[in-house]
């Protein structure tokens, strides 16, 4: 028991961003001590517990869960300048978040087993991506047809999908697979939909391909042009914009976003990556839009309409409450909402 109230502890304080001391100022006792109660060696009385709760904004129970995982490697790629200690904290809240996500599938007996369809799928080049994304859709039956929802199309393929909603602008998202079995894509749930719906496929592409040994600069490149087929697939592109084109009208380009649910960016730059506009077009729609900031901030205006919102959670946790698998009480320690909350939401029909 006294490890895995430390190991709690130590989850939470990393959560938090805090330091031993701080703990140890907060809870009046030195922070030799606070390392203890980290390591196992001494367990926290209940008044200290009850201090650590509210300094963590953790119900009580959360010290006492048994249900842990490990994550695979977490690889913070998008901003060099993403502190560790911030690194740290996202860390742990996508453990807590998972560990709560798992637990309830275990209680409601149900296997997330997942199974990668395209890991036979060698690419040699970026070229190959178009292939392999045309197998994906096609063994997902959603052939070329625009896709309304990303989240819930992954997460009925058994993706386990974590929004991040205290994060800034510095974080886009991550993938990784948990106790090597199951992955999982996080994403900041602060941006706007297209941008969300690109990160969520692109963190998708690092998740699935069997990408050649190369530089991370390269991956990236890989995983881009994967979100970018997922998103506009080659064919549909060709059937909307025709052939090859010397100027893109703004009507249509809003068209497009509003169908695909691609930004109006992406979209440029994928016409340019397919040939169908020259390839200065890119440059010079940056400089364009660069020096009009009113311009730019209709482009990047969010036009797609969609929730893109992850709910399958919320749902396993009220299933469980319905079939009095787990209490009021345990509903709120996992929604971390108050009981008058769930009970708000809560009625049997």
């Amino acid at each position: 028991m006294e490890n895995i109230v430390g190991y709690r502890i130590k989850s939470a304080r990393k959560l938090k961003g805090l330091s031993l001391q701080n703990v140890a100022d907060e809870l009046g006792v030195s922070k030799q001590m606070v390392s203890k109660y980290e390591n196992g060696v001494s367990i926290p009385p209940s008044s200290k517990l009850l201090s650590l709760s509210k300094l963590f904004d953790q119900k009580v129970d959360y010290f006492f869960r048994s249900f842990k995982i490990e994550l695979g490697e977490v690889n913070f790629r998008k901003k060099s300048s993403f502190s560790a200690k911030k690194e740290n904290s996202l860390k742990e809240q996508i453990k807590i978040k998972l560990e709560n996500y798992l637990w309830i599938e275990s209680v409601l007996g149900i296997d997330s087993s997942f199974n990668n369809i395209i890991s036979n799928k060698t690419i040699n080049s970026i070229l190959d991506i178009e292939a392999v994304v045309l197998s994906l859709r096609n063994s997902w039956s959603i052939g070329v047809d625009p896709i309304y929802n990303i989240i819930q199309l992954l997460e009925d393929k058994e993706i386990k999908i974590i929004e991040i909603y205290d994060a800034d602008d510095k974080f886009d998202g991550l993938a990784t697979y948990i106790d090597n079995k199951y992955p999982v894509i996080v994403v900041n749930g602060n941006f706007p939909v297209e941008r969300k719906r690109f990160t969520l496929l692109h963190e998708l592409g690092h998740l699935l391909l069997q990408i050649p040994r190369c530089e991370l600069a390269e991956e990236e490149k890989f995983c881009h042009r994967f979100a970018s087929e997922f998103l506009l697939p080659r064919k549909m592109l060709i059937n909307e914009f025709g052939g090859k084109r010397k100027h893109i009208s703004f009507t249509e380009l809003v068209s497009i976003q509003k169908k695909y649910g691609i930004s109006i960016p992406a979209i440029i730059y994928r016409l340019v990556e397919l040939g169908v506009l020259p390839k200065e077009y890119h440059k010079q729609f940056y400089k364009k839009i660069n020096f009009n900031p009113s311009l730019k901030k209709t482009i990047y205006h969010s036009r797609f309409q969609t929730p893109e919102k992850s709910f399958r959670f919320k749902q396993l946790v009220y299933r469980a409450l319905a079939q009095e698998d787990i209490s009021m009480s345990k509903a709120s320690s996992l929604l971390n909402k108050s009981i008058e909350s769930i009970k708000e939401n809560y009625a049997l029909i």
